[in-house]
């Protein structure tokens, strides 16, 4: 095609778009005239000239199929549908054509015509009832692609006419018809190029598109700097700058554009939402700077500092994203071409939106360092971790990836403690604490759990189990002097399938953990009772303390009784510790306890302790079992004051027990004190005879509350507390079950033998008691004395004439009266026997009330004590005054037996 047949369709197409010369005639009005519309299609038609001979590239991608789809979605959504299927109809046949003559770029063509079409409706939208030229609207593109606009020849434009809201505007001056595009004038950017053929919009349906233009227009000439200086200023705002437009203002404690500046309040209000940004980031560098420059490292610790590089890395990222920003502040709005449009490609809204995700991680940064200003360690790290309890993915990963810096610090110590029982804690982060102390309590006192430094991602009975853990570590290394826990750590190590090197452990693998603590305390807590009942013989020691000192050997006990009881009668300040401990060996060589381990019977003391005037050698004299590390872990001092206790309780009762029986022994020959008197002296001799009776009585009675307590407490108590306590001893998994298991039987012992709390009142009627028996025995003791004198006299001063006076056929009687009658007069009887009934009435009242305290106690083995006691309720009727019927025996002859 040839350059005549192109001007020749280019002349046809210009005289297509424009409107008919009689229409342009009729709109002008009688002033216009015809030379005016051959202007204005000369004009148009060099305009069309130069775009085809200038190198503008449409920013598009050449699909003609996708224009030819957005032609048709164009005229869908303008509700032209059957224009749509017009033009569908007609650009199947025009793709259809092929060969020579044809068009071959005809995406080239369907773009010219849509872009047509669109500066027409652009050109309807803008004219707020004026009229627009159409060469100003086709200049616009072209300017932007670098072609040069035409010149105006017209200076001034005259109104035509003024019709509603609608005004025409013609020209006063008509255009050149010279050709010769090189002598056009170039015009500035900022002078008029509007002028040759003008449109005339009456369309009552772009009202709204009218308005929004002329808002568009005295928005711009509102505005006294333009949004170029403003997204300047901002970017220098969002790092905590101050701009020369938007600056700090202290008032409001934030950003925002100078109020001597006139801007609309809706730039205002986005410069405010923007500048947001900045204020954050300066509390979160503040807190930076201060916690690294001038706070000292107690007060932020290692998990501080991990926090404060977490924080770091993060403005890090938001520098660089600052640094893009920046760089695109006065770049052009990219194409796929090489065309360069108007316009910046960074706008406040654009700039919104690349804000929007970093704002988020800002506020959350932000909220952390309000949070954790005055915390640090592991109370920090569960600070942090309650904001990662959160909905938002966004949130939840930011969160996980600050949270696994901030936890390193505090996991590495966990791996440590738990497979070294290292605590390498400088500034008291974590949440064991360790305490100096001695040996012997390491295990007690020696570490702690701080629950202040606890986080909240780790449960508490995972953080003791972590606190025991390193604990026998330690103390199998200190106290035991043993290394065996090493191999033991590094079976927990292989078995939990974790690293045993720094960086093994993280936040998030709580599973991890707990497998690693679990495994590791398992296999060293095995170890550690292993080396306590095996190398230390941890049950032969309470086995020695069972037979010891709760009196479960008792040949021992009844030898020692019977060796140092003469010594123990004597006044406390005169006991001898070196022949009490002779004694002690001497009871150990005659009873079974000699073949008992030497090392548990080297253990064994005498013990005195501190006295007061008129106490006696039985009021201070106890055993001890000495112990040592690590057993003194268990055994305690407190423990060992426990079975002082009971030692001296059980004594006291085994003393009693044992004055019993020999009061019993002297009071066997009541014969040979009844021959002592004459017919003549039935009086004397019945009031004996009843005191003896009575003291008889008595004994017995005080034999089988005795009996039957002590039979309780070396069984009932003991024994079955004993065998509790083997159980689970067997069962015991780690040193603090051990423990527990000990101090469970020993406080069963304790209340069950009425030595607790809730059973002082009960101990101390019971101690009574022992005091009322023990003044019995000692008048029986003096009764019987008296007796042995009489005896000893007879048989000393008298046996001769004794002997001669019977073969005489006479009697002795009266010589035995001659010698007892100081001893048994009536005057002695009847003091004798007063004594005797008031410890009896007085012996009766407490045992009564003691018994009926016994079924209102807590315990119930205590229950079980009054039936023993008050089997046949006889105390139980003596104290509600019932009298019971005596009972009747019947003897039943044995038959096939003589009688």
């Amino acid at each position: 095609m040839d350059g005549e047949e192109v001007a020749g369709l280019l002349k046809e197409l210009v005289l297509r778009i424009l409107p008919s010369k009689s229409k342009f005639q009729d709109g002008c009005g009688s002033g216009g005239s015809g030379g005016s519309f051959d202007v204005v299609v000369e004009r148009a038609y060099k305009y069309a000239v130069r775009i085809l001979g200038s190198r503008i590239v449409p920013s598009l991608v050449n699909d003609e199929a996708a224009m030819a789809e957005a032609v048709k979605r164009t005229l869908v959504l303008e509700g032209r549908s059957s224009d749509a299927l017009t033009f569908a109809d007609l650009y199947r046949r025009f793709s259809a054509l092929a060969g020579s003559g044809c068009i071959e770029n005809k995406w080239a063509l369907l773009y010219l015509l849509r872009a047509i079409s669109e500066d027409r409706r652009n050109e309807k939208s803008e004219t707020k009832g004026a009229a627009v030229s159409l060469t100003s609207t086709l200049s616009g593109p072209a300017a932007l692609g670098g072609l040069p606009a035409l010149v105006d020849p017209f200076a001034q434009a005259r109104p035509a006419f003024s019709n509603g809201a609608s005004d025409i505007y013609l020209p006063s001056k008509t255009l050149p018809t010279n050709g010769n595009l090189e002598n056009a004038r170039v015009l500035g950017p900022h002078q008029p190029t509007s002028a040759g053929v003008l449109l005339v919009s009456k369309n009552a349906d772009n009202t709204r598109i009218v308005a929004l233009a002329e808002y568009v227009e005295r928005f711009h000439e509102d505005l006294e700097v333009t949004e170029t200086a403003l997204v300047r200023d901002v970017l220098y705002a969002c790092q905590a700058i101050d701009g020369r437009y938007i600056k700090f203002d202290k008032e409001i404690d934030g950003y925002a554009i100078d109020k001597a500046i006139r801007v609309p309040k809706a730039t205002r209000a986005l410069v405010c939402r923007l500048c947001e940004i900045g204020w954050l980031f300066g509390q979160v560098k503040e807190y930076i700077k201060e916690s690294l420059e001038r706070c000292p490292m107690d007060k932020i610790g290692t998990v501080g500092q991990a926090f404060c590089s977490a924080l770091q890395e993060e403005l890090s990222d938001y520098y660089r994203l600052m640094a893009v920003l920046e760089s695109q502040v006065h770049n052009p709005i990219p194409c796929m071409s090489d065309v360069k449009t108007g316009g910046n490609y960074l706008s406040l809204r654009r700039l919104m939106v690349w804000l929007a995700e970093p704002l988020v991680r800002m506020r959350l940064m932000a909220v952390l360092v309000a949070d954790c200003k005055s915390l640090k360690g592991g109370a920090m790290a569960g600070a942090i971790h309650i904001h990662a309890q959160h909905g938002d993915p966004l949130v939840r990963t930011f969160m996980g990836r600050l949270l696994r810096r901030v936890c390193s610090p505090l996991f590495e110590a966990v791996r440590r403690w738990v497979l070294e029982g290292e605590l390498d804690d400088m500034y008291e982060e974590f949440f064991v604490v360790a305490q100096t102390v001695k040996a012997d309590a390491l295990w007690r006192e020696g570490y702690q759990l701080q629950e202040s430094m606890l986080p909240s991602f780790i449960p508490e009975p995972l953080a003791q189990r972590i606190l025991r853990t390193g604990k026998s570590i330690n103390f199998l290394r200190v106290c035991c002097e043993d290394q065996g826990w090493a191999s033991a750590a590094a079976e927990a190590v292989a078995a939990a399938g974790t690293s045993a090197g720094r960086g093994g452990l993280g936040y998030g693998e709580t599973e991890v953990l707990e497998a690693l603590v679990v495994e590791a305390a398992k296999r060293i807590d095995t170890h550690l009772i292993k080396i306590m009942y095996e190398r230390y013989k941890f049950r032969e020691h309470c086995l020695a303390i069972k037979r010891y000192l709760l009196l479960g050997q008792g040949d021992f006990i009844q030898y020692l009784m019977d060796l140092v009881g003469p010594d123990l009668n004597q006044p406390a300040n005169t006991l001898s510790s070196f022949k009490l401990s002779g004694l002690l060996e001497s009871a150990v060589r005659a009873s079974n306890a000699q073949y008992d381990d030497g090392d548990a019977l080297d253990r064994l003391r005498i013990k005195l302790m501190s006295h007061n005037d008129g106490d006696r050698g039985w009021d201070v004299f106890s055993l001890e079992y000495n112990v040592h590390v690590p057993l003194n872990t268990v055994f305690t001092e407190s423990v060992m004051g426990s079975y002082l206790r009971i030692f001296n309780f059980l004594w006291r009762l085994k003393r009693v027990e044992h004055a019993l029986n020999a009061t019993w022994q002297t009071m066997k020959p009541n014969c040979s004190i009844a021959r002592l008197f004459t017919p003549s002296d039935r009086g004397e001799k019945s009031q004996l005879v009843a005191i003896l009776r009575r003291c008889q009585t008595l004994r017995n009675e005080m034999n089988h509350f005795v009996t039957n307590l002590q039979y309780y407490i070396m069984f009932e108590v003991l024994e079955y507390s004993w065998a509790n306590f083997l159980e689970e001893m067997d069962v015991a998994r780690d040193l603090d079950e051990l423990i527990t298991a000990h101090e469970k039987y020993l406080s069963s012992i304790v209340e069950k033998a009425l030595l607790g709390e809730r059973s002082k009142l009960l101990c101390k009627t019971l101690f009574t008691l022992f005091d009322l028996i023990f003044g019995f025995c000692g008048l029986a003791d003096r009764l019987y004395e008296n007796v042995q004198e009489i005896h000893a006299r007879i048989d000393n001063a008298s046996r001769q004439k004794l002997r001669k006076e019977s073969q005489l056929g006479g009697s002795h009687y009266g010589l035995g009266r001659k010698i007892m009658n100081p001893q048994f007069s009536g005057d002695f009887l009847k003091r004798l026997g007063d004594d005797m009934e008031r410890i009896a009435v007085d012996y009766s009242s407490l045992l009564e009330g003691f018994i009926a305290q016994l079924p209102i106690q807590e315990h119930v083995d205590l229950k079980f004590l009054s039936f023993r006691l008050d089997f046949s309720e006889f105390y139980t009727r003596q104290h509600l005054n019932i009298s019971a019927p005596p009972l009747k025996f019947k003897r039943t002859p044995l038959r096939g037996r003589p009688l």
